[in-house]
C-alpha cells in the first residue's frame, strides 16, 4: 500500500454541500477535492486534511 492510500478519507457519509462556502457539510472538502481525492498525491491530501478543521468551524458558524 502506498502512503497516499494510508491517509484516511475524511468522508463521514454526510454529503451535502454548503452553498455559502462551497464545502461539504460532512467532510469539509470542495467538490473538486472530493472528485480528485483518489488521484491526489500524499502532499495534496495532507494539505486538504490540514485545512479541514478550520473549514468545519467556518461551516458550523454559517449554518
Amino acid at each position: 500500500m502506498h502512503h497516499a492510500e494510508a491517509l484516511a478519507n475524511p468522508c463521514i457519509n454526510i454529503c451535502r454541500m454548503d452553498l455559502a462556502n462551497r464545502y461539504c457539510q460532512g467532510c469539509g472538502r470542495t467538490r473538486v477535492e472530493i472528485g480528485r481525492w483518489l488521484r491526489m498525491s500524499e502532499t495534496e491530501r495532507a494539505l486538504v486534511l490540514a485545512a479541514l478543521p478550520a473549514r468545519r468551524s467556518t461551516s458550523i458558524h454559517t449554518r
